[in-house]
């Protein structure tokens, strides 16, 4: 396809989406042919979808790290990339039934036939890029490289030039696959997004190597056993320490959120009927939650929230006489903190009952209960702070 505008507009927030919060952060539920749908129908459409794909590695590098957590957050797409999270998800009665990978993601565009696809490979040590976009168009396939570079290890600033972007832009690339490493790859997709022009924008740090052949991936059933870790150390040696650390992470966490949120799941009483009231003063848009909430009762929530993105001003949600807040509502939440963040607008909650705030505090997101610091746009031209209206 070809991009007529110099680029693309930043998207509008689709509070239609099912998420689900998953220890601080959302995860569509989608399955691996879902995903692809959704990224060849924005492709189709030149619409901009900045996907992110949290591992284990992602999710507890995000419990420290806020600008990182915010990156997913105000993604378009956020999948379900390890099978950790899967079977967290299936302790907590979420329904994330199927990993998507984002190396097989990649691989089902590549080998699909209908849809041509221009990538461009932006990242790894130098010359794999080059050598991944050889191999590519080797194949002969739908999808073709358009252009490699493998920036270095400079700054942010240093692999934001005017001439790489341009260089980006000039080859009409319609996937931008980006391997930076996940924090530094976040990083740069947001300070640049606003001026890249490929609608389909994503790190996939590790699909560089695999299709330059520097790396061997997992067979298949490996992965599905949730062993990809062990065959990666085995390819890359270096890996154990982050793997090691995400263990340790990913056994703290089972004993401190997973578990006393799987068994307040299976003790939980009957439901008070959700309620909303809805003000707006000028820009400000104040929405009152009543009683609990769950995936069921979340259509007036997404309206409102629809209604109050387009009002375009702060945000302050009272849920003093919320009850319990179930994962696909905290999932919710978090899509308007992403947005309000995304846009610079306002986003805080005035009172939180304490049914609400356990329920946030089991989710890791009690981040939402405390907007006052600033928390970075990424996005040039958009204002880097969240403002917490004042009541």
């Amino acid at each position: 396809m070809t991009m007529n505008d110099s680029t693309l507009p930043v998207a509008s927030t689709d509070f239609n989406r099912e998420v689900y919060a998953v220890l601080g952060l959302p995860f569509d539920a989608v399955t691996m042919a879902q995903a692809e749908a959704r990224l060849l129908a924005d492709l189709a459409a030149g619409r901009r979808n900045f996907f992110s794909t949290p591992n284990l590695n992602f999710l507890v590098a995000a419990l420290t790290d806020p600008a990182f957590r915010d990156s997913v957050l105000r993604s378009d797409l956020s999948i379900a990339d390890g099978m950790p999270i899967i079977w967290i998800a299936r302790l907590l009665r979420i329904p994330l039934y199927e990993r998507v990978a984002g190396s097989t993601l990649f691989e089902r565009l590549r080998a699909q036939p209908q849809v041509p696809i221009k990538v461009f490979f932006f990242g790894g040590p130098e010359g794999v890029a080059q050598r991944a976009g050889e191999v590519l168009n080797a194949d002969g396939g739908a999808m073709r490289c358009v252009g490699a570079r493998s920036p270095g290890f400079g700054t942010i600033e240093d692999m934001s030039t005017p001439a790489l972007i341009g260089e980006i832009n000039a080859s009409d690339a319609d996937l931008l696959v980006v391997a930076l490493g996940a924090k530094r790859g976040q990083t740069w997709i947001e300070h640049n997004l606003a001026a890249l022009r490929p609608p389909l924008v994503s790190h996939l740090g590790a699909v560089v190597n695999f299709v330059a052949g520097t790396v061997t991936r997992a067979p298949g059933l490996v992965g599905r056993l949730g062993l990809e870790w062990l065959w990666r150390i085995k390819e890359e040696p270096a890996l154990w320490r982050r793997y090691w650390r995400d263990g340790v992470a990913l056994l703290s966490l089972a004993t401190g959120k997973v578990l006393p949120g799987a068994l307040a799941a299976r003790k939980r009483a009957a439901t008070v009927p959700a309620r909303l009231q809805h003000s707006t003063d000028g820009l400000h848009t104040r929405l009152v939650m009543q009683g609990d909430w769950r995936a069921a009762d979340l259509a007036p929530l997404r309206q409102a929230f629809t209604a109050a993105s387009v009002n375009a001003g702060p945000i302050t949600l009272d849920l003093g006489q919320a009850g319990h807040l179930d994962s696909a509502c905290i999932g919710l939440l978090m899509l308007l903190y992403g947005h309000q963040s995304r846009t610079g607008h306002g986003f805080s909650i005035s009172a939180c009952a304490p049914p609400a705030a356990q329920a946030l505090k089991l989710a890791c997101a009690g981040y939402l209960l405390d907007a006052r610091a600033p928390q970075a746009s990424g996005i040039p031209g958009v204002p880097a702070t969240i403002y917490p209206h004042k009541e």
